[in-house]
């Protein structure tokens, strides 16, 4: 996030496009809510009709993949009633004309006709955060997850550019993580491309750096996506995977594929609280602490740094991850020791300048976000106040590309999956709560009334969906809240797995799969008649 959760309640104009927030991300929805009764506007842009649309202004039911074509539709809407900020756009940004190009071929009546919408929603829209002061943008994985998701990124840096809205305070461009320490991940190197705070490998400097401090030799290429791992392993040129955290027999794309990949490894090492159906695979299981384990820090969403602290000691045989990832590498010959995360800390301010000014006592009582360069330095709350790290901002134009795989005779429905309140990722913790479970049992598919009377589906009916890449059982859930002939589908259960039906096309640039939209055939289960002859 550009800004801070803290601004978030005291917000004028908010834009949520691509998130369902008050599922996703709860305690950043309900300040939202508190925006929205305190008087600010709100802009819900999704092809479901989630909680907020409720709430807001204006609504825009958009098909799915459309994300690009509407915001070069209010950027249309914008420059052409003069709502843009000229001084802002001289003064800190280039390419503008490049922008003003394009977007002119995006009217009203085009980006209606391509996203699905009415076109006076879109201009109400366009004004309402072109006029407001001060407007802020949120998005989460609806965004980013499309083979076109760093268009869809740009052209909402576009949007904000074009408005003034990014260095301010209650605006910013403000990306919502899917899990509690995705940022800390980042922050801390566990990208291809990039040491700790985004210190490329490639940069000689930053290598040598890393050399020296760590006293070994190290790789100076990229490294490989998690998508490009599994095909790696496909074309058996990796032969060994060690997994920590994640389970990507539920959260992968194509899990058929993923099984397969798996499958042909000579070794498969899981690091994990639980076991999980990735774990069921693995030849090694390492069983890891919890949260509630172990000290340590999670860096949240708006780029706060924050301690948590041992409330239990280790259940069995398990060690807080930092432990096991020590005892792997002097076992593999490297000998150096740590004493606890606190001087882990330490070593990483050192050697990065974002978090240069963290420490344990630092943070003790409240957080601090990065960049915090120095220890006289109190965090920072928003980015790009004064300037952009690079100068000048960038207007990057894109093009409406249709991000998904089309429709088709065998396949003519779209699938758009997701997340829901009561359960958290793959239900590595949550399917273990009895409560959660009574509230949300097992695996469905949203249908609209229309699509289920045309398609003689009875609710909480059990049906077949199949896609290109495999098929699943699943029950039906009739709801007005997706458009005809779009389903829906939360991908947190093994029992009926989204994820067997998912497209592995990848964003050629961030390389991330297309997870959020795919074609679909979906059909009643025949029953078989057992004759009595």
């Amino acid at each position: 996030m550009t800004n801070s959760i803290e601004e978030v309640k005291d917000l004028k104009s908010v834009f949520v496009i691509g998130s369902n927030t008050t599922e996703n991300h709860p305690v950043i929805g309900i300040k939202i809510k508190q925006a929205v009764r305190k008087g600010a506007k709100l802009i819900v842009a999704d092809p479901r009709r989630i909680e907020l649309a409720d709430r807001a202004d204006v609504f825009l039911q958009i098909n799915p993949g459309t994300n690009v074509a509407l915001l070069n539709t209010l950027m249309n809407v914008i420059i052409n009633q003069n709502l843009q900020d000229m001084d802002y756009i001289k003064e800190r940004t280039e390419n503008y004309d490049a922008l003003v190009e394009l977007v002119k071929d995006y009217t009203p009546e085009e980006g209606a006709k391509i996203c699905g919408v009415d076109k006076e929603d879109i201009i109400k829209a366009a004004k309402i955060y072109a006029q407001t002061k001060d407007s802020a943008i949120f998005y989460s994985m609806g965004i980013t997850q499309h083979s076109k998701g760093t268009q869809n990124v740009m052209s909402i840096s576009n949007l904000a550019l074009l408005c003034g809205n990014i260095g301010n305070e209650f605006g910013g461009v403000n990306p919502l993580r899917g899990q509690n320490n995705v940022q800390g991940a980042c922050d801390m190197g566990a990208l291809p491309n990039v040491f700790t705070g985004y210190q490329s490998v490639i940069n000689e400097e930053f290598v040598s750096k890393f050399e020296r401090a760590w006293n070994t030799k190290l790789p100076t290429k990229v490294g490989l996506t998690v998508p490009e791992i599994t095909h790696e392993i496909g074309e058996d040129k990796i032969k060994l995977l060690y997994i920590m955290g994640e389970n990507p027999m539920i959260s992968d794309p194509d899990i058929n594929h993923i099984t397969k990949a798996f499958e042909t490894l000579d070794f498969l090492v899981v690091q994990d609280i639980f076991l999980t159906e990735t774990a069921q695979m693995a030849d090694v299981v390492l069983p890891a602490a919890s949260f509630a384990e172990k000290d340590g820090t999670f860096t949240n969403t708006d780029r706060r740094i924050q301690r948590i602290r041992k409330a239990i000691e280790p259940v069995g045989n398990s060690k807080p991850d930092w432990v096991i990832l020590m005892e792997v590498m002097n076992k593999l010959g490297y000998d150096k020791k740590y004493e606890s995360p606190k001087e882990i800390m330490d070593e990483i301010s050192s050697l990065t300048p974002s978090y240069g000014g963290i420490n344990y006592d630092r943070i003790e009582e409240n957080g601090i976000q990065w960049p915090c360069p120095n220890v006289d330095h109190p965090g920072t709350k928003i980015l790009h106040v004064d300037k952009f790290a690079k100068g000048r901002a960038t207007f990057v134009p894109c093009d409406y590309v249709l991000s998904f795989e089309g429709l088709s005779e065998d396949y003519p429905y779209t699938l758009v999956n997701g997340r829901m309140l009561y359960h958290y990722h793959t239900r590595t913790m949550t399917g273990k709560v009895d409560g959660l479970n009574e509230k949300a049992p097992h695996s469905y598919i949203e249908v609209n009334p229309i699509t289920a009377k045309k398609l003689q589906f009875e609710d909480n009916e059990k049906i077949k969906v199949s896609s290109k890449r495999g098929e699943i059982e699943t029950f039906v859930k009739i709801t007005d809240i997706v458009d005809e002939d779009v389903f829906f589908m939360p991908f947190h259960f093994a029992d009926g797995a989204a994820n067997y039906l998912t497209n592995t096309t990848l964003d050629s640039i961030s390389k991330v799969p297309d997870l959020k939209v795919c074609a679909i055939q979906v059909e009643k289960i025949k029953v078989l008649e057992v004759s009595n002859a």
